[in-house]
């Protein structure tokens, strides 16, 4: 019995190409392995299929939609998580879920090879290797695209050469990444950083403009850290993610320009669309400054890109970012209340906080008839607070 490759199988070119000529040059069979992560687009049994008709011995898809959203998506949602304060990691969550399903497929199907279209310029290659270092050390792992130096026109070539059933053409212009937590585009003119997007390349958004007069606003509800209901229907993640994007989207919210830093030390210039991580996001950190005791509050804000580069550099499954995540999900006992927001121009704004648990005390706010604040207290506070600034500055102006 031949040797079998578990391939992570997108349906695209490249993964297409690949089972071909894995089995061309290995002799192994291919297990092809798609996962539905709400990407949309080709129907998921459409994609199967077509791994069967490039050769593949077994084609498996698997939806993995509520899972991503509840075990990945809503750990972002919780951490604030934005890397380099902008990306939220659309693409770097999906990889350690999709290494996940890989691992158990290797082991169902008998494979002793894992494989992956990364090329050796991206993040993906690193995300994918380390997870499978981690969950199955046994396993080797193969990555023709960047171990045999693959380009676009050779694919392409090859595809033509070996009748390989796939329609792309010379002419596609981007490399596109897409889940049901956000778009991520790159390459072609892009890559030019004067260059300005053009309509083309969105579609989870529309332009800013489009709605102008039409602002959208909603309400989010949260129980501890976890949206709950929208406009006071109840919803899962997945449901909130999902017409987050649809309002969002409709209003050109979540579109992102960055030029990020790559683990491997190069810069890249990025398109995303995100629309409902965006939202998210923003709405959940306005509930945690309602909610969190300041020390805390403070803490949790520096520990956010530290937990974000572990995700971006691909060490979800390390240690640290084991610990990192009983300290959020601490974090989150009280974070449960309502937050209002308008989504309109391209924005999100946040209008109105409400919670049981707030920390916000307007009798100790207000600088009207009520006030139980004691000023009295604030003069002795203040001189105790900055007296070591004091004693040090007396010394150096020679005093």
């Amino acid at each position: 019995m031949a040797e079998r490759v578990v391939l992570a199988y997108s349906g695209g070119l490249d993964t297409s190409v690949a089972i071909s000529w894995i089995g061309k040059e290995t002799g192994a069979d291919v297990v092809a392995v798609a996962i539905d992560l709400g990407q949309g687009g080709e129907d998921m049994d459409v994609v199967r299929q077509r791994a069967l008709d490039c050769g593949a011995v077994e084609s498996v898809v698997i939806d993995a939609r509520d899972e991503f959203a509840d075990e990945y998506c809503l750990p972002t949602v919780q951490t604030n998580a934005l890397y380099m304060d902008r990306y939220p990691l659309v693409s770097a969550i999906s990889r350690p879920l999709i290494v996940k399903h890989l691992v158990t497929a290797a082991r169902a199907h008998g494979g002793t090879t894992v494989a992956h279209g990364c090329t050796g310029k991206g993040n993906d290659q690193v995300r994918f290797e380390v997870g499978f270092n981690t969950l199955a050390p046994d396993l080797k792992v193969l990555a023709p695209v960047r171990d045999y130096a693959w380009t676009r026109e050779k694919a392409i070539a090859f595809a033509e050469d070996n009748q390989i059933p796939i329609n792309v053409t010379k002419k596609s212009p981007f490399s596109i990444d897409q889940n049901v937590w956000g778009r991520a585009v790159e390459t072609g003119f892009l890559e030019d950083l004067w260059n300005a997007p053009t309509k083309d390349v969105y579609d989870y958004t529309q332009d800013p403009t489009v709605n102008f007069t039409a602002p959208d606003e909603l309400i989010i509800s949260f129980d501890k850290g976890r949206p709950v209901a929208i406009d006071g229907k109840p919803v899962s993640v997945l449901e909130a993610i999902v017409e987050l994007n649809a309002r969002a989207g409709a209003q050109g919210v979540g579109r992102l320009d960055v030029v990020e830093d790559r683990l491997v030390g190069i810069k890249s210039r990025e398109i995303y669309e995100a629309p409902g991580a965006m939202v998210l996001i923003n709405a959940h950190q306005e509930l945690e400054h309602v909610t969190l005791e300041r020390e805390l509050g403070r803490y949790k804000r520096q520990m956010e890109q530290r937990w974000s580069e572990l995700v971006y550099d691909g060490l979800w499954f390390s240690p640290l970012k084991e610990a990192l995540d009983t300290f959020v999900t601490k974090t989150q006992e009280h974070v449960t209340g309502d937050i209002r927001l308008v989504l309109h121009a391209g924005v999100v704004n946040v209008n109105g906080r409400r919670s049981g648990e707030s920390l916000y005390d307007f009798n100790l706010a207000t600088y009207d008839e009520g006030d139980t604040f004691d000023q009295s207290a604030a003069k002795g506070f203040v001189q105790l607070h900055g007296l070591s600034s004091k004693i040090a500055a007396k010394r150096d102006l020679g005093l």
